[in-house]
């Protein structure tokens, strides 16, 4: 079951070098060294089954040395984190935690916690700290419990205080923070699209921006089964994404610095599709879990 769910990953993420390479921004501390670049060069023109192979065996090798993969993808809301990390976490072979969804979920079993995390979210304002990390710290004591090796963390922290509660009951080895254009996360926020039927999420935006290079992200459509029980969240308005996108802003810079100054922070700019950048971001991955010291 394990290698089918990777060949079914790995078929999922198309097998070329990127036309657009994003920006990125290594953490010092993870940075090869001297030729370890030119190693770098040399495996962008490797197939994505070829990276996806380095970076099981990486993985392994430091989850055989006694090591957990605790990682965090940062980056405002639209840009792609869950996606990302979902498909990342498949090849590290451990979990993918999004405390979106960890709220999501509540909200639909109708808690009591739940009604009062609706009704602050459809304002566009972030929950306060104490509601997440409850929910937070009972997923990750559970996964410790049953033997999970790591997870991968998305939506959280979006504060300093929630990143210095978060580390008094978990620690974070690696953070990666995506970015993406304002304008471009507006058009893919309301473009967002979530099945009533499966909960799997898609995105009917199809965004073309011309410049040097040009921003092109074609649309992550459903399948001919779930077309017709697409569903929009009701905070994808643009009112409430603008409303969410500047209250992250206000918060994110000081999250930032104090992930890079514990040298943990490795910054990523996305400026195209899926099978564009998962190449790119695969390799700077590959070359952080390799540099880990064991």
């Amino acid at each position: 079951t394990n290698q089918r769910t990777m060949q079914s990953l790995r078929r999922s993420i198309i097998s070329h070098s990127a036309a657009f390479a994003p920006v990125v921004s290594v953490n010092p501390l993870y940075a090869p060294a001297g030729a370890g670049w030119g190693m770098v060069a040399q495996r962008r023109h490797k197939s994505t089954d070829a990276l996806a192979d380095e970076l099981v065996s990486a993985c392994d090798e430091l989850l055989a040395a006694g090591k957990r993969i605790n990682w965090v993808f940062l980056g405002a809301p639209g840009v792609g984190k869950g996606t990302y990390a979902s498909r990342i976490s498949k090849l590290m072979k451990i979990p993918h935690i999004s405390a979106g969804d960890l709220v999501r979920d509540e909200i639909k079993r109708g808690t009591e916690l739940g009604a009062q995390m609706s009704a602050i979210t459809s304002t566009g304002q972030l929950l306060p700290d104490a509601m997440i990390l409850d929910i937070l710290k009972g997923r990750v004591e559970k996964g410790i419990e049953e033997g999970e090796r790591g997870f991968l963390l998305d939506g959280f922290p979006r504060t300093v205080a929630q990143a210095e509660e978060l580390n008094k009951f978990t620690e974070v080895q690696q953070v990666m923070n995506l970015g993406l254009r304002e304008d471009i996360l507006v058009e893919k926020c309301c473009a967002r699209r979530v099945c009533k039927e499966c909960g799997k999420n898609f995105n009917i935006a199809d965004i073309y921006h011309p410049g040097d290079p040009p921003i092109v992200m074609p649309p992550l459509n459903p399948p001919a089964g779930c077309e017709d029980k697409m569903e929009q969240r009701k905070d994808d308005t643009e009112e409430v994404v603008k409303a969410r996108l500047q209250v992250y802003k206000d918060n994110s810079v000081p999250v930032e610095e104090f992930y890079r100054t514990a040298g943990m922070l490795t910054d990523f700019e996305i400026k195209s599709g899926i099978p564009e950048t998962m190449p790119r971001i695969l390799n700077v991955i590959l070359d952080i879990v390799r540099s880990t010291p064991k």
